[in-house]
């Protein structure tokens, strides 16, 4: 499944049923701090704060739309030359799919588009217990990408392994997991695992597909997979974005 080529017509077609296509509509991006992403959480220890990640924010007719990358950059344009971005890197991948939610939350298709802040992801990580026993009892739970709030949490209830890409996190422990290498042995956790907890970072760092014909249910969490999940109805969890 050629995932982004589903996405970019959609949107497309979406975009051209609204008269916005072909108008002179500028599209800003831009990389926000961590102060101005998530504000004081509580805890220093988010990717977003350690520079291993930024958050790429798309401006478009007042809507805003963000998505997670570890290639941000700028970009102006028009909604049609987005559109014919190559989305062959993570940093035109994360042009699109930022555009892609400030353009569906623009026409009033999602909401949640932006990343919650302060104690928002605290809140977001005792909510994710609550979501995953009343869906799927006492589930083993993986975690395809570390997200260290939702991990501690999970750990506390469940069993719980994690998958990263990132090589300072890997055999390092959280909570009693020790992280796994995301380039390793990717079906391994695929059979262990009740339910995947994948980050929505996979759709800008092109490994997405991966997941998506996972043998349990995937359920993808935060703002960056907003607008893929309506347009491919993807279950997604993110109790605290706006």
């Amino acid at each position: 499944m050629d995932i982004y080529g589903v996405l970019r017509q959609r949107a497309a077609e979406l975009a051209d049923r609204a008269g916005l296509l072909a108008l002179p509509v500028e599209v800003r991006a831009r990389v926000l701090t961590p102060q101005e992403a998530i504000g004081d959480p509580g805890r220093s220890d988010f990717p977003l704060q350690r520079g291993k990640e930024r958050l790429v924010e798309a401006q478009f007719r007042g809507a805003r739309g963000q998505a997670f990358t570890d290639q941000p950059g700028h970009f102006t344009g028009t909604l049609g030359e987005v559109f014919g971005l190559s989305l062959s890197d993570n940093y035109t991948r994360a042009v699109f799919v930022a555009t892609l939610n400030a353009l569906l939350r623009h026409l009033g298709k999602i909401t949640g588009t932006v990343h919650c802040r302060d104690e928002g992801p605290r809140r977001c990580a005792e909510e994710l217990v609550n979501y995953l026993r009343a869906r799927f009892g006492t589930p083993r739970v993986g975690f395809i990408g570390l997200q260290p709030a939702l991990v501690e949490a999970c750990a506390g209830h469940f069993p719980v392994r994690v998958l990263d890409l990132d090589p300072e996190n890997i055999g390092q422990e959280r909570a009693g997991v020790v992280i796994e290498d995301g380039r390793g042995d990717t079906e391994a956790i695929r059979r262990w695992a009740d339910v995947l907890l994948v980050t929505g970072s996979t759709l800008t760092n092109g490994t997405i597909t991966e997941w998506l014909d996972a043998p349990c249910p995937a359920v993808f969490y935060g703002t960056t997979i907003a607008g893929a999940a309506a347009l491919l109805g993807l279950p997604r969890f993110c109790p605290c974005s706006t």
